[in-house]
């Protein structure tokens, strides 16, 4: 599966703008993950999403701050949105519908801790 990261990555990386990005990145990331994914493996891709785009927005003038992060933040939702239900087993669906809402807040709320701990990261690197 980290192969496939690097592949979704470097086809979302292509695009001129963020949010071209973050959609190219959500297709590839779709295309990759037919057979289903595991929970580890939607990790990944947020990690891999979040990079890219935290670090495609601080290029970025003309925004504040909380834009760009709420930016940021928007698109790992759509990647939820996207994939989320591709981890979850079959037997498991019940209680899915159910515990999705509360999921997708806890999985939005760690991407903006992240998203702090992300952009002194790549300010570094640069």
């Amino acid at each position: 599966m980290i192969g496939e990261i690097k592949d979704v990555t470097a086809t979302a990386a292509g695009s001129t703008n963020v949010i071209d990005k973050v959609a190219t990145f959500v297709a590839a990331a779709k295309a990759a993950t037919v057979d289903g994914l595991t929970w580890v493996e939607f990790g990944q891709l947020m990690l891999a999403l979040l990079h890219l785009t935290v670090e495609s927005l601080d290029a970025v003038t003309g925004m504040t701050g909380a834009e760009k992060k709420a930016m940021a933040l928007d698109g790992v939702a759509r990647l939820f949105d996207a994939l989320a239900d591709r981890a979850v087993p079959l037997a498991a669906w019940p209680v899915w519908i159910v515990v999705r809402p509360s999921v997708r807040a806890l999985v939005l709320a760690i991407a903006s801790g992240a998203i702090e701990h992300l952009l002194p990261m790549i300010r570094e690197k640069a």
